[in-house]
């Protein structure tokens, strides 16, 4: 009776374990593959049922470290078609400040 007890629990602490495992690979992968995957789940399931905020938090947290560069990436203005790029900023030899925040 111990026996069958334990192999139950530990098939179940497995599965737990490798669903974790399987949600922080998909929280890695773009936005669009993730979101394909978490609309195939019911609502609460990840919620409830695993440490969502936790793997989100590690899944997300990138390899930057302080003092790194910034990546370059771009950006389109506001109300236009054309973009600003950070390389071409800082490519002139002043410092670029990044400010990301709401204005609603």
């Amino acid at each position: 009776m111990k026996k069958a007890l334990f192999r139950g629990i530990s098939v179940v602490v497995l599965a737990w374990l490798l669903a974790c495992g399987v949600l922080y690979e998909v929280m890695r992968q773009p936005p669009e593959t993730f979101a394909r995957f978490m609309a195939k789940l019911p609502a609460p399931v990840a919620f409830l049922a695993f440490p969502f905020e936790t793997l989100w938090t590690h899944a997300r947290s990138g390899e930057l470290r302080i003092g790194d560069p910034a990546p370059d990436f771009s950006l389109t203005k506001l109300g236009d078609t054309n973009s600003v790029r950070l390389s071409d900023l800082t490519a002139k030899g002043r410092p670029v400040v990044l400010i990301f925040g709401s204005y609603t």
